[in-house]
């Protein structure tokens, strides 16, 4: 395993973060995963992560309503990890009490009571990361940031991070920490994998220049990137979330997909293996959050970091990408 400064901070994490997304309890009534593992059979890809030496993890309030922090936390304690070693990150910011008042953004009341339902959940201290899951439009910026201030110096984490955001919201947001002399974010989770390739237009130069560290979220796009073209799994039969993400680009993805399944094929690759080192290619990159539902996409993961692509190869893996709608919720 390779490890790296997580963007302009001293704490050191694996280059490839496993996203807990796909960990929790399954089923449409527990959440907009249904596709989730529970706890038994998402054990053995949790062991297989740290023998391979996966320090950083990465969940989220909603997912799965909760159920995500809590299977994270039972593995973190039952496989007797050491805390002082692994990162863990999370995020706040979606409704987790829908159709109630303050169920859900990032006002003052909102973070501060979902830090601690979060931590509770996941049965620890503190969280290494803790995360804005989008801007809340509906609260004032300083707001939000001299709350995540106080999150961190209560000592109930240890730096704060963004997640899919607009290049002028996140520089603004930065001024006003620096302005006020609060935390500042040391990481941004944008949407980053072949078949959207928006973020290198602004955000990215700009983390880059800012020095914080770039966790992109879904690098695969939901396995469109790790199979050939209209492949069904069990997850895609019952998956309702991906559609509204990707399906409107399809013709314009569909071509970039099959090119990489030309180019994978070509260098006796795995699709998910080629994708996973063009990501790892870009030095913007800090570590790619990973979903694997099965021990094979974790192992097939991280043999990606052993793969190096020359520039030509990279090139013909970008060359018929088009322009897409940029948005700030995707």
């Amino acid at each position: 395993m390779e490890y790296v400064k997580f963007g302009n901070t001293g704490m050191d994490v694996s280059r490839i973060c496993l996203g807990m997304m796909s960990f929790g309890k399954p089923g449409k009534e527990n959440g907009v995963f249904p596709w989730a593992l529970d706890y038994e059979a998402g054990k053995p890809i949790f062991r297989r992560a740290i023998e391979l030496g996966i320090n950083y993890f990465d969940t989220a309030n909603v997912y799965q309503m909760g159920s995500s922090e809590e299977n994270t936390g039972r593995y973190i304690r039952e496989f007797g990890l050491d805390r002082d070693e692994i990162v863990v990150a999370t995020k706040v910011n979606f409704d987790m009490r829908p159709g109630h008042p303050n169920g859900g953004g990032l006002s003052r009341k909102n973070i501060m009571a979902e830090i601690d339902h979060s931590l509770e959940r996941l049965g620890l201290d503190y969280v290494d990361v803790y995360q804005i899951h989008r801007l809340d439009p509906n609260t004032p910026m300083e707001e939000i940031m001299e709350a995540l201030h106080d999150v961190v110096k209560s000592g109930k984490a240890r730096y704060i991070g963004a997640s899919t955001i607009f290049a002028w919201q996140l520089e603004r947001l930065q001024n006003i920490a620096e302005v006020h002399n609060w935390t500042k974010f040391a990481s941004l989770q944008p949407q980053y994998n072949l078949i959207y390739r928006e973020e290198e237009r602004e955000i990215l130069p700009l983390c880059q220049d800012r020095k914080l560290a770039v966790v992109p979220w879904s690098p695969l796009a939901a396995g469109r990137c790790a199979h050939p073209w209209g492949t069904v799994t069990s997850r895609t039969k019952i998956d309702e979330v991906s559609p509204m993400v990707w399906s409107a680009t399809d013709v314009q993805d569909k071509v970039v997909v099959d090119n990489l399944e030309h180019v994978a094929k070509a260098h006796g690759r795995s699709m998910a293996q080629e994708s996973l080192a063009w990501m790892l290619s870009k030095p913007c990159i800090t570590a790619p959050i990973v979903g694997c539902t099965s021990v094979a996409h974790i192992e097939e993961a991280v043999s990606a970091l052993d793969i190096r692509l020359d520039a030509d190869e990279i090139a013909s893996l970008e060359a018929p990408y088009v322009p897409h709608v940029k948005t700030g919720l995707y």
